[in-house]
């Protein structure tokens, strides 16, 4: 086990493959604690890694959405989480550029991207 102050090794004490939706969560959940760190020590940096490692290979696997266009993914989510364009304002900063994007007249940036993977929980690859 890497030793990681206790408060995160009780949580996901030996990181391994991610095998339920479960398991997902409590990693996610822990990388969240990890990253809002302002000093993280170097322990905890190589432990953010792993799981984020093993979040990524289990999305990919899990959330995958093969040869989506980023406009066909964004919209995939909304569909799945019964969003509409003015529901991601707060994404795109007016429903104008909400609009643009999910007409292709304009591309995700990436704070879109970024903000648009902590919305619904998935990976920025997912946009590319």
């Amino acid at each position: 086990m890497i030793a990681v102050s206790e408060k995160y090794a009780l949580e996901v004490s030996s990181p391994a493959p991610i095998a339920s939706e479960r398991q997902h969560e409590e990693y996610v959940a822990v990388l969240d604690k990890l990253a809002s760190k302002e000093h993280p020590t170097n322990e905890e940096e190589k432990y953010a890694e792993v799981l984020l490692t093993l979040i990524e290979a289990y999305e990919e696997r899990q959330h995958s959405i093969p040869d989506a266009s980023p406009v066909e993914v964004l919209r995939t989510l909304m569909d799945a989480n019964d969003l509409r364009q003015k529901d991601l304002v707060s994404i795109f900063g007016s429903e104008s550029i909400a609009s643009e994007i999910l007409h292709r007249k304009r591309s995700l940036t990436k704070t879109h991207i970024e903000r648009l993977s902590k919305r619904f929980h998935v990976s920025p690859a997912v946009f590319f």
